[in-house]
C-alpha cells in the first residue's frame, strides 16, 4: 500500500487551543495506528509544524483521516500538504 507525507501548520497558542480536543486527537491516532493507517506523527519541536506519514490506498483516504481528526476540524491545525512517499529503505 503506498504511503503519504503529511506536512502541517499549527495555529499560534497552540498548547492552549489544543488541550479541549488533545485527549480525542490522541485516543483518534492510536487506532489509526493499531488499524495500521497512521505510520508515525507528531509535532516539530518549536511546535509550529506537524510531520506525519500515513498508509493509505490513495491520497483521498488520506486527506479524509486528517480533516475527520479533531485538531482539523477545531483549526488547530491551520493548513497541510499531502505528497505520495516512495520509501526506499
Amino acid at each position: 500500500m503506498p504511503k503519504y507525507v503529511l506536512w502541517g501548520s499549527y495555529c499560534d497558542n497552540v498548547l492552549e487551543k489544543r488541550a479541549p480536543y488533545r485527549q480525542a486527537h490522541l485516543d483518534r491516532l492510536a487506532q489509526l495506528k493499531q488499524d495500521g493507517q497512521l505510520v508515525t506523527l507528531g509535532p516539530t519541536q518549536d511546535l509550529t509544524q506537524v510531520f506525519g506519514i500515513y498508509d493509505a490506498p490513495d491520497e483521498a483516504t488520506v486527506r479524509r483521516l486528517i480533516e475527520d481528526d479533531p485538531y482539523w476540524q477545531h483549526g488547530i491545525w491551520t493548513s497541510y500538504n499531502v505528497k505520495e512517499w516512495i520509501q526506499a529503505f
